[in-house]
């Protein structure tokens, strides 16, 4: 008899907050539209036995015509317990499950970042990590690599 599958929160938190306005405050005087570009980076290693690191990386970076208006960075992390899963199910859990926990952390963060900034409150999009993972995944089939050992894993993707 297999053992029953587990999955633990035991610890969310802000590893790395980063926000400069290089460009201030001239940049309050300018009509305020806007060139976004979102970069998200996901990643996961085991920690010990059955206990996995997962960060979720979120870059924005804003630009008003050619100057910088504001870079912003979070790496929202967590700590989880995943046990008893196959190799393939782990992966997704890793790469989708874990971040879909850990990004509405990143994304308030974000925007308390930016509004503290002195620029208007910047809500980012909802993410799709399944897609992103099954992108992965595909990409990594592509490659002809076997499938990525789940001890020590990358997804990126670029919104913009």
């Amino acid at each position: 008899m297999s053992e029953e599958k587990r999955f633990l929160i035991n610890k969310i938190y802000v590893k790395n907050v980063s926000f400069e306005a290089p460009n201030s405050p001239a940049m309050f005087a300018v009509e305020f539209k806007p060139k976004m570009d979102v970069n998200l980076n996901v990643e996961s290693y085991n920690l010990e036995n059955d206990i996995y690191h997962v960060m979720v990386r979120v870059t924005v970076t804003v630009k008003i015509d050619d100057k910088t208006a504001f870079l912003c960075e979070v790496d929202q992390a967590g700590v989880f317990t995943i046990a008893n899963f196959e190799q393939a199910e782990l992966g997704y859990m890793l790469g989708s499950q874990c971040p879909n926990i850990l990004f509405p952390f990143a994304r308030e963060t974000v925007s308390d970042l930016v509004v503290r900034g002195g620029f208007p409150q910047l809500l980012l999009e909802p993410v799709n990590f399944d897609a992103l993972y099954a992108n992965h995944v595909q990409q990594k089939q592509a490659q002809g690599q076997q499938s990525e050992d789940a001890s020590r894993s990358t997804v990126q993707n670029e919104i913009g």
